[in-house]
């Protein structure tokens, strides 16, 4: 049962807590209203200036040798090709900063021309009534603006900031600070004429930087190579160009780069063909002059059996002649310290060297396309040298193995063909020197065939380059990217609560002031008898001016603890002796002290109300205003200031009757002023006369209410408190540091304040999540319309 009611409890005060954090916050509703307003009305702004931005796209179709490797070129079989290209290696192409560079300088983009004012800018390409053409000698660095202001079709005026303007006429030569340019008016100019059209030239290199960022070009089907390209841009002609161009300018590079390793093949067999040519040509004089020399004819039918074997055995032997001589010249190739035209590979299977081989062809050609535009020592060549060691001596360590299979392959065929030869013993030496030659001559003749239908095949492959990417959609424009309205309006939306949301936050995060009665509760041991709202009132006496107000209800209950507080003193000093002066009078008056840690937390206040309530029950009653320093309670009642008072009752011999006035608000309602104020109040203060001035006060009055001064700033309060029966301690929410707290501890432990009790002032409802639960519809009805500037100033203290 106790856990039931415990978790009950539990879960009471943490809806209380959630509760007093939004009281807390919906307080400063203005606030948040406020944050909204500002926060639309910046988002409306944006809106009207921000140009909206366009995605743009477009999808290719590019080869991809991974997915189709029975599709293999003529420079794939001789293996003197790049290596086979993927969709993922074309995207790292197509984004690759030279095309976009070419696109960039090739559309002219670093050139951009606006019209418009602040609020309403507009970006005129593709429509701007002037094309600027830069000489090719200028080189632009950072960036550049111009205005030109487009007097009639022939002339215009370039005007900079801080700089003097400069007329010009089209087509005329104009020399500025990021060099010579040339303004050409187009179709649009006459449309413009006395319009100002800002022209902005940055640098090329930057421009293409910022393309390269905002392009984005990613595989859209893994199973299919489509690439798609996406680009957002204010002008959506200038978005569909650009990809269009990007799109043209890879197909061009690709085909470009095919074009030269195909010219450098057939470059190649052009070279070994030219050898080849002398070489059969020779062989065919040989067998040609032999014959006619020995008149050899037709040989027998068992020659020409043994010959035929043979042949076939000689076929089979050079074949394996020609690997070795390929193998004999990649070796050569390799050893080479120049780098020489790479070898060719026929009739070698291994698909491992032929691998190897292109990846070296690829790397020299790569290095010599380097050279063209970085010295040889420069560090870039320090990672392609050692892919080229490297790849060499992989190359050497397969070649070792290949050129023992063919040289074993070899000894063989020779074996085999030694046979033959014994075989055929018989035949005549000349007919055997003419197998011989014919043998040679049938060998070359073989691979002059081969080579020469290759090059007929790259000649045609070189003359009918294809485009490497196919165009599945040209670019278009698609939906507005940004701003989105209600994107936009949401993100004003939440910033215009979070923002004061923080202001809030961080303004009660570092406020060190007292704001709840919790605070006090649980720093102190002393009792709260009363808690003030606050209500700006301005010297108006609640009591008298708002008698149904709710701070005088407020003092009210403030009175009758004070009488509960004072009979309960009184039953424990029952029976104690009294000093003599107290014995003429079986009920002395009461004494209450009215106090505060500092200025301006409504001691004075507290105490004039204070005084007003209690007179109003027919207790005779008097308040002393014993701030000798600055006092104000005279003057909140409009009492003659200048009448003689405290100070001079204690420095001089006058009596009470001379500084006592009646307040003229009530039949039973006196007070004393401070009078003059002067330099020495605490030495006042601790003479004789101010006992004397109490004893007196005691014996006609029913309660002395004592205004005094602030007790942390001066010691009047304690020496006055001496003589006291209550102390009322003043603490003002928002406004008394939480510091103070260990200052009313240490007066309460020492008790240097008699019967110390504490008056909550000024508690704003709901602004620190506390008091949120007084309601004063019910008082504030008998006075609505009345304090107009009091509901202003609580409106204001909501911000």
């Amino acid at each position: 049962m106790t856990d039931n009611k415990t978790t009950r409890k539990s879960g009471i005060n943490q809806f209380t807590d959630l509760k007093t954090i939004l009281v807390k916050y919906f307080y400063h509703w203005p606030l948040f209203l406020l944050g909204l307003i500002l926060a639309l009305g910046a988002a409306f702004i944006y809106l009207q200036i921000k140009n909206p931005e366009y995605n743009i796209s477009a999808t290719i179709l590019v080869k991809d040798e991974k997915k189709t490797p029975q599709e293999k070129s003529n420079l794939q079989e001789l293996e003197l090709s790049t290596s086979p290209r993927s969709a993922e290696t074309e995207i790292q192409v197509i984004t690759s900063k030279k095309i976009i560079s070419q696109v960039v300088n090739d559309l002219g983009l670093y050139i951009t021309y606006t019209a418009g004012d602040f609020f309403n800018t507009r970006d005129l390409y593709g429509t701007a009534p002037v094309k600027l053409e830069i000489s090719r000698g200028s080189g632009i660095v950072g960036k550049h603006e111009i205005s030109i202001l487009i007097q009639d079709a022939n002339n215009f005026t370039v005007k900079r900031d801080n700089l003097p303007s400069i007329k010009g006429k089209f087509n005329e030569t104009i020399e500025t600070d990021f060099g010579k340019w040339i303004l050409k008016a187009t179709q649009s100019l006459n449309q413009y004429i006395g319009t100002t059209v800002k022209i902005t030239i940055s640098d090329p290199e930057k421009t293409t930087d910022g393309y390269a960022k905002s392009l984005e070009a990613r595989l859209l089907d893994k199973s299919a190579p489509t690439i798609g390209l996406f680009l957002t841009d204010e002008s959506p002609r200038r978005g569909k160009n650009f990809l269009n161009a990007l799109i043209k300018s890879y197909n061009q590079a690709t085909a470009t780069e095919e074009r030269r390793i195909t010219k450098s093949t057939i470059d190649f067999i052009d070279k070994r063909l030219a050898s080849l040519t002398g070489e059969l040509s020779a062989a065919e004089n040989k067998v040609e002059g032999y014959r006619s020399s020995k008149g050899l004819t037709d040989v027998g039918l068992q020659s020409k059996v043994y010959l035929e074997n043979q042949q076939s055995n000689d076929a089979k032997l050079n074949d394996v002649n020609v690997q070795l001589s390929n193998i004999y010249g990649i070796e050569r190739y390799v050893n080479s310290p120049a780098n020489t035209s790479p070898p060719a590979t026929l009739g070698i299977e291994d698909e491992a060297l032929a691998s190897l081989i292109k990846n070296l062809t690829a790397l020299q050609l790569k290095r010599v396309e380097l050279l063209t535009s970085t010295p040889e020592g420069n560090p870039l060549f320090e990672p392609i040298n050692m892919q080229i060691k490297t790849t060499k001596s992989a190359i050497r360590a397969n070649i070792g193995g290949i050129k023992a299979s063919l040289l074993g392959e070899k000894r063989q065929l020779q074996s085999v063909n030694r046979k033959f030869e014994s075989s055929i013993k018989e035949i005549p030496g000349q007919e055997r020197e003419y197998v011989g030659m014919k043998r040679q001559q049938s060998s070359k003749e073989n691979l002059y065939v081969y080579l020469l239908q290759k090059r007929e095949e790259l000649a045609l492959s070189y003359a009918s380059t294809q485009a490497d990417a196919r165009i599945v959609d040209s670019a278009n424009v698609g939906e507005v990217k940004w701003p989105r309205i209600p994107l936009v309006v949401a993100i004003a939306l939440i910033l215009g609560l979070i923002i004061p949301f923080m202001i809030i936050y961080f303004r009660y995060a570092f406020n060190r002031k007292i704001t709840t009665r919790e605070e006090i509760e649980n720093a102190l041991d002393v009792p709260i008898i009363g808690e003030i709202s606050y209500e700006y009132l301005g010297k108006d006496i609640v009591l008298i001016d708002n008698p149904r107000h709710l701070v005088a209800e407020q003092f009210r209950s403030i009175r009758t603890n004070l009488y509960n507080l004072h009979k309960k003193r009184a039953e424990k000093l029952q029976n104690l002796v009294y000093d003599n002066i107290f014995k003429t009078r079986k009920t002395p008056g009461r004494i209450t002290l009215c106090t505060s840690s500092t200025a301006s937390e409504g001691k004075s206040f507290i105490a004039s109300n204070l005084a007003v309530s209690i007179a109003a029950t027919g207790r005779k009653t008097i308040l002393l205003e014993m701030d000798l320093r600055k006092p104000s309670v005279m003057s909140l009642f409009n009492m003659d200031e200048d009448k003689p008072g405290i100070s001079e009752f204690l420095s001089s011999s006058i009596t009470t009757h001379e500084i006592i006035q009646h307040s003229g608000i009530h039949k039973d309602f006196y007070m004393i002023g401070s009078g003059k104020i002067r330099h020495n109040p605490s030495e006042l203060l601790e003479g004789p006369r101010l006992r004397e001035l109490l004893a007196i006060l005691q014996k006609h009055c029913d309660d002395i209410i004592i205004d005094s001064p602030p007790l942390h700033l001066v010691t009047d309060a304690m020496i006055i408190g001496r003589l006291a029966d209550i102390s009322l301690y003043v603490i003002r929410q928002g406004y008394t540091s939480k510091q103070e707290l260990e200052f009313i501890r240490e007066l309460s432990s020492s008790d240097q304040l008699p019967e110390m009790n504490i008056i909550f002032n000024g508690i704003t409802q709901g602004k620190y999540g506390y008091g949120y639960n007084y309601n004063d519809s019910y008082y504030t009805e008998m006075t609505k319309g009345k304090n107009f500037k009091n509901s202003w100033k609580h409106f204001m203290t909501r911000f």
